[in-house]
């Protein structure tokens, strides 16, 4: 007699739901697969750029320092020593005039009666004084119009366009004439000795009096250079 198979025992029915069963088992292997690997090398990329940012804050910075240079040592002193010879006799004994004075001895008396030294105001040079000096009868704002009226421009100056304020210091003296004529601030040299000239040609004035007496007095005026 022939075996026959019950519908139980016939695999071959399910054969296609064993199939798929197989089918999403294998894909979701693979799937399993690729996301752990994808996980896993972004850790180790993380990982690994921690490490490097760490070293990098590890290393100092370092900077070579130029050695200081010794200070100078001072100079040593050497002490000289004069050295005498044994046979130079030094006076050591103290020598006394005789003082004692007697009866027949002249004693001249010592003056100390002091003398009041005159008061030479001739010396001295003063700026402000009691009874200032006048020129022709005026201040001095006259005596630098009588000074511009006798400048003479240099051409040296007039050609190159130079102009400007020449400061001038002088002296009236007690006797009335002006000395020590000098520039304190200049502008050009031929411009200062033009300046000089004129002050040194001034006429005399009426000397300033101090208490009294003529005295030194400075003035310092400043001369004017303007191109017409």
């Amino acid at each position: 007699m022939e075996k026959k198979k019950t519908d139980r025992a016939d695999l071959e029915k399910r054969s296609s739901i064993f199939f798929e069963i197989g089918l999403i088992v294998s894909i979701s292997l693979v799937l399993i697969a690729f996301e752990w690997t994808s996980t896993g090398f972004k850790t180790n990329e993380f990982e690994v750029n921690q490490a490097e940012q760490a070293e990098q804050e590890i290393i100092p910075i370092t900077r070579q320092e130029k050695p200081k240079p010794k200070p100078p040592e001072p100079p040593k002193v050497t002490e000289i020593l004069q050295i005498v010879n044994n046979n130079v006799k030094l006076d050591d004994e103290l020598q006394l005039q005789d003082l004692e004075a007697d009866i027949n001895t002249e004693v001249k008396p010592i003056n100390y009666d002091v003398q009041e030294e005159e008061d030479q105001g001739d010396g001295e040079i003063f700026f402000i004084v009691e009874d200032m000096p006048t020129f022709q009868g005026k201040d001095v704002n006259a005596f630098r119009d009588w000074v511009a009226k006798r400048l003479k421009y240099p051409e040296i100056a007039a050609e190159n366009g130079i102009q400007g304020r020449v400061y001038v210091q002088f002296v009236v003296e007690p006797d009335g004439h002006v000395d020590n004529v000098k520039v304190i601030r200049g502008v050009d040299p031929s411009l200062d000795a033009e300046a000089v000239r004129v002050v040194k040609s001034s006429p005399r004035w009426t000397p300033g009096k101090q208490r009294g007496k003529p005295v030194r007095v400075a003035y310092t005026i400043p001369i004017v250079f303007v191109l017409q």
